[in-house]
Parts: C-alpha cells; sequence; structure tokens
C-alpha cells in the first residue's frame, strides 16, 4: 500500500481501509461522528467502514447529505455534532459529504454563520486551526475532496459558494478504490469526467505551480485510458484503481487553481442543486478549451500541446472534439440544453460566474459576452 504524504496524509491501496482506526488514533479522534448519504448508507459502505472501528455502536451518523450540500444540512449535522459532543468526523461518500463535513468542521469550531467564512467574503482568514479533525473515505472516483482545501456550499440565498483554506483539508484521506466496484456506470463516467476536468483545467489555470502540473498531467493519463473500462466493466479493479488515483491527483494538482469551467458549473449548480457538477463539467471542458486556446500563456507553455500529448491524440486541434466524443460514447447529455439549461437562464448564471473565485485563475479572463458564448456553444 502506498503511503503519500502531499498536501496531507493518504493511504492509496485496496484494503486501504483497514487502517482507519489507526488513523483515527493518530489524529486524535476518539468520538467520531459519521457524515455520509442515503445511498451509500443503502450500499453497505458504512456498514464495511463501521466494522473497521474498535467501537462502532458508539458511532453515530449523519446520512442525510444532499447531492449539492446546503447551508441548512450544515446546521442539521452540527446540531447532531454539538450534541453528541463528538472530536471528529468520518466523511464517506463523494464530494458531497467530504464537503459537509468540512463545513461542520468550520462551524463547531468557529462563531458565527456559515458565510463569514466564504472565500469571496474575506472568510479563509477566519478559518484556524481550531477546525474539527476529519478523515475522508471517498467512494467515488470524481471529487477528490478527501485531498481538497474547498469545500462548495449552497447559502439559504442560493448562491453556491466555496469554503478555502488549509485547516479544513482532511488529516487523512484512505483511498480504497475496492469501495467503488459497485459505483452505477452513469455515475463512474459523471465523476471521472469531474477528475479528467480537474486535470485538465487545473493544468491551464494561470497560477503558477509546477509541481501540481505534473501531477495533473498524470492523472489525466491514468484517467483518460481507463475511464471507459471502468464505465463499462465496473470490476475492473486496474481501471477502478486508476480513476480513483486521477481523482485523487486532480485535486492534489487543483490547488493551484481551476478556471471558467468551474465557475459555470458552481453557478448552474446554485441555481438548481438536481444538477450533477462533474457533469456538468463535462459539458463546459470543450468550449472553454477552445476559448483558452488563444491565450498567450497557453500558447508559451505548449499547454494544448502536452494535454493532446497526454491523452495520445495527433495535436492540440484535436483535444476538444475528443472530450465531446468521450461524453458522448460515456452515455452523458449532448449538452446543457439536455440537461434543462434555458437561454434564459444565461444572465443569472453568468452573475454567479463571475463572482466565483476560480474566475479569477482562468488563462484568459472571460467578460460577461465570453460566459454568454461559452453557454452558447455549450447547449
Amino acid at each position: 500500500m502506498a503511503l503519500i504524504n502531499y498536501i496531507t496524509q493518504i493511504h492509496f491501496d485496496f484494503g486501504a481501509i483497514n487502517v482507519l482506526q489507526s488513523e483515527c488514533d493518530r489524529v486524535g479522534i476518539q468520538r467520531p461522528m459519521l457524515v455520509t448519504d442515503a445511498g451509500v448508507r443503502a450500499a453497505g459502505l458504512v456498514d464495511r467502514v463501521l466494522a473497521q472501528l474498535k467501537d462502532p455502536k458508539s458511532v453515530q451518523i449523519y446520512d442525510q447529505t444532499p447531492p449539492n450540500p446546503h447551508e441548512a444540512a450544515v446546521r442539521d449535522a452540527l446540531a447532531m455534532y454539538k450534541q453528541g459532543k463528538f472530536d471528529g468526523m468520518i466523511a464517506v461518500g463523494g464530494g458531497s459529504a467530504m464537503d459537509l463535513a468540512k463545513a461542520v468542521a468550520v462551524c463547531a469550531a468557529h462563531a458565527g454563520p456559515l458565510k463569514d467564512f466564504i472565500a469571496v467574503n474575506g472568510g479563509t482568514a477566519r478559518i484556524t486551526a481550531a477546525t474539527a479533525p476529519i478523515i475522508a473515505v471517498p467512494t467515488t472516483s470524481g471529487t477528490g475532496s478527501e485531498v481538497g482545501r474547498g469545500a462548495m456550499l449552497i447559502l439559504d440565498d442560493g448562491r453556491k459558494v466555496g469554503l478555502l483554506s488549509p485547516h479544513i483539508v482532511p488529516k487523512s484521506a484512505i483511498c480504497d478504490p475496492e469501495l467503488t466496484l459497485d459505483l452505477p456506470a452513469l455515475l463512474t463516467a459523471a465523476t471521472g469526467m469531474d477528475a479528467i476536468t480537474h486535470c485538465c483545467e487545473t493544468f491551464m489555470s494561470s497560477a503558477l505551480n509546477f509541481p501540481a502540473e505534473g501531477i495533473a498531467l498524470d492523472g489525466l493519463w491514468r484517467g483518460w485510458r481507463h475511464i471507459e473500462r471502468a464505465t463499462n466493466t465496473p470490476h475492473d479493479r486496474e481501471a477502478r484503481f486508476h480513476m480513483m488515483s486521477a481523482s485523487t491527483q486532480g485535486a492534489m494538482a487543483f490547488q493551484k487553481g481551476l478556471g471558467a469551467v468551474h465557475s459555470l458549473s458552481h453557478a448552474l449548480g446554485g441555481m438548481n442543486p438536481k444538477l450533477h457538477h462533474g457533469t456538468l463539467n463535462a459539458m463546459f471542458l470543450p468550449a472553454v478549451i477552445l476559448f483558452n486556446a488563444s491565450e498567450a500563456s497557453m500558447q508559451k507553455g505548449k499547454k494544448l500541446e502536452r494535454l493532446a500529448q497526454t491523452m495520445g491524440l495527433g495535436g492540440p486541434a484535436e483535444v476538444a472534439p475528443a472530450i465531446k466524443a468521450l461524453n458522448q460514447r460515456l452515455g452523458l447529455p449532448a449538452g446543457v440544453a439536455a440537461m434543462g439549461v434555458k437561454p434564459e437562464m444565461f444572465p443569472q448564471i453568468i452573475e454567479g460566474a463571475m463572482a466565483d473565485h476560480c474566475h479569477k485563475t482562468n488563462p484568459r479572463t472571460p467578460t460577461s459576452d465570453d460566459y454568454a458564448v461559452l453557454l452558447k456553444q455549450s447547449m
């Protein structure tokens, strides 16, 4: 089993879940609360996690995490956490469960409403080392939130916003591909495209972090070559291993920053929480790649050429069409129109995208008109 210490401590391999109790001991969590969702619990994954603990009956479970976690869910989980006098959390599931746990961890240790801690309100500086510890156990291969310094939440006012702080990175990530073997095909595809988007977009990002770019390219190599196998042959252990690696690497890399794909996805996800984040990313990625292609920093670093090389394509002009074709082969929607997006929604989407924290790290800064074009091209 690999032990990686980049951003946080990561246990990675089939059977990695066996270290859960020792990680609780190392981190100092004696009374954990488990945060998950109803689907993960119904699939039996929570029972498999609890079986690794010395006193599973003492663990209280919050299993009402919504697909896009919102402020009301944070309040509910926080009330359970405080009432139980817990000293940390085990987050089991996809990015939603992990992001919800991160918000609870912040609010449990700091006074004030959730909006006080969001990045666009200057909240990063208000999040301290007092934040409650989290151990993250991903059951999908997509968000990489187990190593992420961010959490996306929908506020009561409808805005989808981010908490950003090194203090909300889980103290331990236990990445066991065994837990993803029964993930449904469409969810495998959508979460896998989330990971691929993270690798592509962070590599293109204008921020400087060269080690992150190397991690992104390797993650893209793994994801691009194995996503169809994982989708079509769910119990292909090699494919599941590489997809979980691509997911974790994508989030290791996006410490560098993301871009317009995520600005648009965050804005739309806030408007309609039922829309899957990874699927939205897959829809927007081709148009954003084409938009970024003319940026000088992209040309100077030969970034599209390097993406094409990593993906095994003939040249940079093939990158965006290849992603669109992959979406179709995976059975994802043809565009955001098929997901219910209508032109009259554009102004609100654009307003949200312009205010999103990912907007500033796109290599070419989009204007409102640019976002309108990106939306039209992604319909």
